[in-house]
């Protein structure tokens, strides 16, 4: 059974490919056709829906973790959903943006990815340490057991409207997570074509 750290890890390593495509990736400024418009569109979806995923499972299950471990838990704990915070509302932008609207598509992105890659930065030199210091193996792999099921059921796009807490993210999750799915379902969002 994989732990925490390793979930978590697979989750950062696959939002920084997704980054690394994008950015990579033929843009409308560069001359790209309306498929690969439609194509980044679709990646850029993909990683609104795994980010989406990730940050809520970490807001009910690995935040509180972190901090119970007391007034150090607390400070980085805090200071990491101010990141996601504002990373869920660069995606709830770039969301409702077709990558035509070039100027300010390719603007969320850019800070987004930066964003992004600091806040797995700051999450894995700061938080990790901390609560590996902290908790067994049988504890970890536990956590990282809560975590994958919760990814489950998680929202699928930003909620910023939903506190980033241990309790609104395990009562309204679960209910944004089915409606987005729905959603996802009618429209074909995050579906390869």
């Amino acid at each position: 059974m994989p732990d925490v750290f390793s979930v978590l890890h697979e989750d950062h390593e696959e939002v920084k490919a997704m980054l690394a495509r994008l950015e990579a990736g033929p843009k409308h400024a560069g001359g790209a056709v309306p498929g690969q418009l439609a194509q980044r569109k679709q990646l850029a979806d993909e990683l609104i829906i795994e980010n989406s995923k990730h940050e809520s499972a970490e807001q009910q299950y690995f935040w509180p973790a972190v901090r119970a471990l007391g007034p150090d838990g607390e400070r980085i704990a805090n200071e990491a959903i101010e990141q996601e915070v504002r990373g869920e509302e660069l995606l709830d932008k770039l969301d409702k943006l077709n990558p035509e609207e070039y100027q300010q598509y390719e603007g969320l992105l850019t800070e987004f990815a930066s964003a992004a890659r600091a806040h797995i930065a700051f999450e894995e030199a700061h938080a990790w340490p901390l609560l590996r210091a902290s908790i067994s193996v049988d504890e970890s792999e536990k956590l990282g057991a809560r975590i994958t099921a919760a990814k489950k059921t998680a929202p699928t796009r930003p909620h910023t409207h939903t506190p980033p807490t241990e309790e609104a993210q395990r009562t309204v999750g679960p209910v944004a997570g089915a409606t987005d799915r729905l959603r996802d379902t009618v429209s074909g969002r995050g579906k390869r074509r």
